[in-house]
This record gives structure tokens, sequence and C-alpha cells, in this order.
């Protein structure tokens, strides 16, 4: 398996008056590829997430450089890396880029949580695999 990518559309909503990307409209797009690598990667939707299971995973720190401004209309590429996985946290590495043109770079910090627990709380065990098997994959095609 190779890092997940999700392709999202500069659009009319994301922009300033200037056209470009209004920085906060970055983090809604940062979350939207979070949310389908949860899904497509990991099996485990938002909707069950938030849902039926009463659990989430809250943005705890991020690290954030903007290098490049992005324009109505470009095409942005979302590259999602896991790097580390914790007792209850995990660290992505997520950038954007526009052909060959890196926009934004970000590390994120997301925690395990259940809904009422007022902290983090241990990953269960189920995903905890399946997120441990997505950094393996990734340390085993960088070897």
């Amino acid at each position: 398996m190779t890092m997940f990518t999700y392709a999202q559309k500069v659009l009319f909503q994301h922009c300033d008056p200037a056209g470009i990307v209004f920085y906060p409209r970055y983090f809604e797009m940062i979350n939207a590829t979070v949310e389908e690598w949860f899904e497509a990667r990991i099996g485990f939707s938002f909707a069950q997430m938030h849902g039926v299971d009463e659990v989430a995973v809250p943005t705890a720190g991020l690290q954030i450089s903007f290098t490049a401004p992005s324009r109505l209309g470009e095409m942005l590429e979302f590259r999602l890396v896991p790097k580390r996985l914790g007792r209850s946290s995990l660290d992505l590495e997520i950038t954007a880029v526009c052909g060959d043109e890196q926009r934004v770079s970000m590390t994120a910090t997301l925690v395990f949580t259940r809904r009422g627990a007022g902290k983090s709380v241990p990953w269960p065990d189920d995903l905890r695999a399946k997120i441990d098997n997505e950094i393996n994959e990734m340390v085993e095609k960088d070897a």
C-alpha cells in the first residue's frame, strides 16, 4: 500500500477575495482527508465513529507551514502518511501539492477518546492493529 491520497478542487467557498485559499479552509480540506483515510484505509467511518460507537479522534496538536498559495480552480492532492502510534495518540503527516509544487505541510496529533471520557483513552485493539499495519507498510516501502 502506498501513501493515502485525496484530491480536492479549490472551490470558491475556499477562497478569499484575492482568489487564493483562505488559510482556515486548508484545515477543513485536511480534516476531509483524515476522514476519508479513516474510512478507506482503516475501515472506520466518521459516521460510525461519532454515531453508533460514540468515539472521536480530536486534534490535540498541529504544526503547519504554508509554502505557496493555492488558487481557485486548482486541483490539490492531499497526501497522508501515518507516522507514529501511541497508546491513545496518532501522528499524521499531511501535505498538499499542486503538480510538483508543495502548498501546505502539516503534522497533526490526533487522540482517541470516548463520549463523556473528557480525556484520551487507549486505542481499541482492532483499530490499533489496522493503524499499525498502515505505519509498518509505509516503513517497509521506504526501506
